[in-house]
């Protein structure tokens, strides 16, 4: 058992393939390094995935059982009473025919079972994606905490230095007492903040575990600064390359020429099929023949070939209603299809929206970082020289805090965008 499941692994990574992206190759490489390991594993380990290739090299095994003919048939029969004929009395007879449905039946039935296994084969692609899709975001969440951790833990160390001055001053007589309350609580609700960040981690490494059917033997590695993915394309050509690419519709292509070739066989099996065949009959001599009389062909056995058979299709409302349900399937798919390219349509409206937004923050938020971080440090040489007070200095580090987790939160929400984009366009990693 262990062996076939290597075997099955070694399968499904010879489907992880490469592909046409849609974001820059030195993102790429980021990714290589951080995540492609990650990948490799879900695609040897994920239960699901494994149990969906499954099913589809199980459904490729009917191509061929569809294009093999009927089983022939053979026959033996032993006479008790054997039939008396001129030549002798028949002991034993047998037979053997093959039957042949029309011409092109088989071929036909062969393409049916053809596109039913690579229907199957696009439902294990765009689970195989969405995996992809559910790791890179996961990862992605786990960035976006360990940075918003390292943050808080900074602001802390920060307020802590606040608290001091805060303190001196309180004891020079120079700010009242209500300033060194006022960093008491701010340290107070950081870290309440912190300890509801650091209680999220377990959560989302288990989801993450959970997503490569593998527990993690070491941390998971993490860049200083998440990369950030882009776009090089237009919406309009990304919805071109989802409508030619995307492993739900292709499943639907498959289906519909399943279908297809299904009523070509339900037009060929209301044509006449033919058999084949060939009997055998044992004869016994006559032993009762007159002393001196001879009989032509006495006892002699009986072969005959070819025998020809015809099977004629007279019930027509049977291979009528076979062809009628085979078009209306296929109707249905095409519907569903339609259906599908507009909800695929929608959707990358929405994460396109989502992705310009995300790209407009992450400027936004990296240029407020900057002031904050500048004008923090002009309120702490104030502070020093007595020109400023620490209550002004929380304000400007609360916003300066704040202003660093969007900038995360915004990096975050970029790539995963992309990553939801390019799951629809049905991209695989390289």
């Amino acid at each position: 058992m262990r062996k076939k499941i290597i075997n099955t692994g070694v399968l499904i990574m010879l489907f992880v393939g490469i592909s046409t992206t849609a974001s820059y190759a030195q993102e790429e490489e980021f990714e290589s390094r951080y995540l492609n390991k990650y990948l490799v594993l879900a695609a040897e380990e994920n239960p699901e995935l494994r149990s969906l290739f499954n099913e589809y090299l199980a459904v490729l095994e009917e191509v061929t059982q569809e294009g093999t003919l009927p089983d022939p048939q053979a026959s033996f029969g032993y006479f008790i009473q054997p039939v008396e004929t001129r030549v002798g009395a028949q002991q034993a007879m047998a037979s053997f025919s093959q039957m042949f449905p029309w011409f092109g039946t088989l071929g036909a039935q062969e393409r049916v079972a053809a596109e039913r296994a690579q229907a199957r084969l696009q439902v294990f692609e765009d689970a195989k994606l969405e995996l992809y899709r559910d790791i890179k975001i996961t990862y992605t969440e786990l960035y976006y905490l360990e940075t918003a951790i390292e943050v808080m833990e900074e602001n802390l160390e920060l307020l802590s230095s606040f608290k001091a001055i805060a303190e001196v001053q309180f004891e020079s007589g120079s700010t009242g007492f209500s300033s060194v309350l006022q960093v008491e609580l701010e340290e107070e609700e950081l870290e309440s903040r912190l300890a509801y960040l650091r209680d999220s981690r377990l959560p989302l490494v288990t989801e993450f575990e959970e997503l490569l059917n593998s527990e993690l033997q070491e941390p998971l590695e993490f860049p200083d600064n998440l990369w950030e993915e882009e776009l090089i394309i237009e919406k309009r050509a990304l919805l071109e390359m989802i409508l030619a690419r995307n492993p739900r519709l292709e499943q639907l292509d498959h289906e519909a020429r399943s279908f297809g070739e299904q009523l070509t066989v339900a037009k060929k099996m209301g044509l006449p099929s033919f058999t084949l065949g060939a009997s055998y009959t044992n004869i016994a001599p006559r032993t009762d023949l007159e002393p001196g009389m001879a009989l032509p062909d006495n006892g002699q056995d009986v072969f005959i070939f070819p025998q020809v058979g015809i099977r004629i299709p007279l019930y027509r409302k049977k291979y009528k209603s076979m062809r009628q349900e085979a078009i209306l399937q296929q109707e249905a798919v095409e519907l569903r299809r339609e259906n599908l390219e507009n909800e695929l349509e929608t959707e990358l409206e929405r994460l396109y929206r989502d992705y310009i937004d995300a790209r407009r923050n992450v400027e936004l938020y990296g240029r407020l970082t900057t002031i904050a971080r500048q004008s923090l440090e002009l309120f702490q040489t104030e502070l020093s020289t007595g020109r400023n007070n620490v209550l002004e200095i929380i304000r400007m580090e609360r916003q300066l805090l704040n202003y660093g987790l969007e900038l995360a939160r915004a990096r975050t929400e970029q790539n995963n965008n992309v990553y939801r984009i390019n799951y629809l366009i049905g991209e695989n990693y390289e």
